[in-house]
């Protein structure tokens, strides 16, 4: 064979080869590159190439290294918002408007909500289809009295109010509910209302029968039965309706002053008790009306060793009057119970079969005066109420049917 067709042949042989080795170089690369695509769209950062004599490697290895940097740092960033999140007093709720689905909810939520977990806004209903509706709705309306809603979560009831937008993420249409728990505030303000008017009510009334008394009481004394013009039936007469005057005024001071107790109560003197020793007082200072109605009283632990930091006689106090309650309501059976709940509030209930509480009376029981019984006073819940505050807790009916009327004290 000539050398010039020898040559050639070499030299063809030779740019197939390159060929050929730069296909393959470029499959690898393509395969490595294409390899790594994968495992950085699936969230897969272990990987590593092996760099013993291969440039690609290294920057394949640099790249992937660079990823995770950033992933860690988004990771970090979004783990100090979420401590940040649930450090707030404002309930923070996100959820995906077509399937409802939670797609974050801080520690205050579920705290407010009264679940240890939320997973779908439906779950909601289960509290309360209003408070449901009220998250589903589009967007908060211009009333501040619609963007309000009440619900009873495990302990009490409580009222909230919201606020709402909207936003897209990862092609996700989603809603973003903020709320707060407005339910001490409310109180505290229609408190202060109350004990107001008692003090205007008490100064005028006081300021007024007060002379009344004195002088019907000095007329009496003045009307001496010698010397006296008055024949015996007129000054009899006179005497009576006198009499009946003092008396009378009398009675009217007492009643007002039973009044200013709703704007004098101490401040609690707090202390360390068991639940389980406070029930025990109360079943025997309320022994003797129990036994004269044909009621019983009875007192369970659902949480172990329930301790109370509270004024304990404020809290017998209130605790008897309950029981008084529902005696006067013919209750048979009266049930005392005790637990800590899953946010370490301190629960105490008070339950009863006796005729259930009508949904007027309902509204206003904690409102000072108001009673349905002939000869109350109708202060006993509005102090209960007022002491509660003072204990930083709250007390609430959680409950009235015709079966049980549940009585809720809830301690912070």
């Amino acid at each position: 064979m000539p050398l010039k067709w020898i040559v050639i042949l070499i030299v063809g042989v030779a740019v197939l080869s390159a060929v050929l080795a730069v296909i393959v170089s470029s499959y690898r690369v393509r395969r490595k590159v294409n390899y790594m695509l994968d495992a950085l769209e699936d969230g897969e950062t272990n990987f590593r190439f092996s760099e013993r004599k291969s440039r690609l490697n290294k920057t394949l290895n640099r790249l992937n290294g660079i990823f995770k940097q950033e992933r860690l740092a988004i990771r970090e960033q979004e783990k100090f918002f979420g401590i940040l999140l649930d450090n707030v007093k404002t309930g923070i709720v996100v959820f995906d408007t077509s399937s409802g689905a939670i797609t974050y909810s801080n520690s205050r939520a579920l705290q407010i909500l009264g679940l240890a977990s939320l997973v779908n806004i439906k779950q909601l209903r289960i509290i309360d289809n209003n408070l449901a509706a009220a998250f589903i709705a589009e967007k908060e309306v211009s009333d501040p009295e619609k963007n309000k809603a009440s619900f009873y979560n495990e302990s009490s009831q409580k009222t909230i109010v919201m606020s709402k937008s909207s936003a897209l993420v990862q092609g996700r249409n989603v809603r973003i509910v903020s709320f707060n728990d407005v339910t001490e505030e409310l109180e505290t303000n229609q408190e202060e209302a109350y004990s107001k008017l008692i003090r205007v009510l008490t100064h005028e009334i006081m300021n007024t029968v007060t002379p009344i008394s004195s002088l019907s009481d000095a007329l009496v004394s003045y009307l001496e039965p010698e010397g006296d013009e008055l024949t015996q039936e007129r000054r009899k007469a006179l005497r009576d309706g006198l009499d009946t005057i003092a008396s009378s005024s009398r009675s009217l001071i007492q009643f007002v002053e039973s009044y200013r107790n709703l704007t004098r109560v101490a401040p609690p003197v707090k202390s360390v008790f068991y639940v389980r020793d406070l029930a025990s007082e109360v079943m025997e200072l309320t022994s003797e009306q129990l036994a004269s109605s044909g009621a019983s009283l009875s007192f369970a632990e659902r949480s172990d060793d329930v301790i109370l930091f509270a004024d304990r006689g404020q809290i017998l106090q209130i605790l008897i009057n309950l029981v008084k309650n529902a005696v006067q309501a013919k209750a048979r059976t009266i049930n005392m119970e005790a637990r800590i709940d899953s946010s370490d509030v301190t629960i105490i209930e008070v339950s009863n079969d006796g005729e259930p509480i009508t949904p007027e009376a309902q509204k206003q029981m904690f409102v000072p005066f108001y009673t349905t019984k002939q000869d109350g006073s109708g202060i006993g819940l509005a102090i209960s109420s007022q002491i509660m505050r003072m204990h930083n807790g709250q007390i609430s009916l959680k409950s009235s049917t015709a079966e049980k009327t549940t009585f809720s004290l809830l301690f912070r």
